[in-house]
């Protein structure tokens, strides 16, 4: 069993259902245009897309947990990866980068109590750190994408937690892109689904943490211009090259199964695509195998 990894099996993870984050139209139509969302969704639709999320990961075999709704927490809370990081010793509290989110770490630390599972540390500020912008590249290395949601003050925060675990940390300086206002992750321009196969957009990925990847002995799949905006490069492994991906990516999917993996998809026009958080972002993973 491992925390430290984005491809080993899942075993446990926790969701924010829709249902607990969205949770009607009145909501949503109080929220969505000030969290930036490319549309409205439809809360009909959106119960409906999750639900089925939701049961692929427990076809897979994973024990999924819960956490609960909260007045404190808004319609983003559903994105549940970046609120916190798993370690082989509990979980790191972040300190949320875009204000809408502040109240989220707090209430997932109040489920991680309930529920048994350790707290190691918080991020506190002024440093900020979300979950989106780190990805474990081995069991001993955390890439962590310096952003507008993550800053300077928050990685040296991680590091100073984890180097006790023997865990450095890789800092990646991610580029401007469309600005503070994006939704813009390290995690939107790489997902490993294995231990050397990583799905890339080349294009914003800086050229040194690429030339890193690669001394690694990283293979990519490069995900095409015309699929990054639908979340082509948002891939959850739920096993070594079984990859959980949005509807809607066919020729990324394509690749994905020329490089032997497997691929599920989910309708994700509402819960992802609008909102802009795929499959990882929908998931907070504890434990893998």
């Amino acid at each position: 069993m491992r925390a430290h990894s984005e491809f080993g099996k899942l075993i446990s993870l926790f969701l924010k259902k829709a249902s607990a984050s969205f949770i009607d139209d009145t909501h949503i139509s109080q929220h969505w245009e000030a969290l930036n969302y490319l549309g409205k969704p439809d809360i009909a639709k959106a119960l409906q897309e999750y639900d089925a999320f939701e049961q692929i990961l427990k076809d897979h075999g994973a024990e999924v947990l819960y956490f609960p709704p909260n007045d404190n927490v808004n319609m983003d809370s559903i994105y549940c990866r970046d609120a916190a990081i798993a370690t082989s010793k509990g979980m790191i509290i972040c300190n949320m980068g875009k204000e809408g989110r502040i109240n989220e770490p707090a209430a997932q630390e109040r489920a991680f109590e309930s529920n048994g599972i350790p707290v190691l540390g918080v991020i506190a500020a002024p440093g900020t750190l979300e979950g989106g912008d780190v990805a474990w590249l081995d069991d001993k290395t955390l890439a962590v994408g310096h952003t507008y949601r993550t800053n300077e003050e928050g990685i040296r925060q991680l590091s100073a937690l984890l180097a006790p675990l023997g865990v450095s940390v890789l800092p990646v300086a991610m580029p401007h892109y469309k600005g503070p206002s994006d939704v813009f992750h390290l995690m939107s321009v790489l997902s490993p689904v294995d231990s050397k196969l990583a799905v890339v957009y080349s294009p914003l990925i800086p050229i040194v943490f690429r030339n890193e990847l690669i001394a690694r002995g990283y293979e990519f799949v490069e995900v095409p211009d015309t699929e990054f905006d639908s979340m082509g490069c948002n891939v959850l492994a739920l096993a070594p090259r079984v990859c959980l991906m949005v509807k809607g990516n066919p020729i990324t999917k394509s690749r994905l199964e020329k490089a032997g993996c497997k691929v599920i998809e989910y309708n994700g026009e509402e819960i992802s695509v609008k909102g802009g958080g795929g499959p990882t972002c929908l998931t907070r993973p504890v434990m893998r195998s």
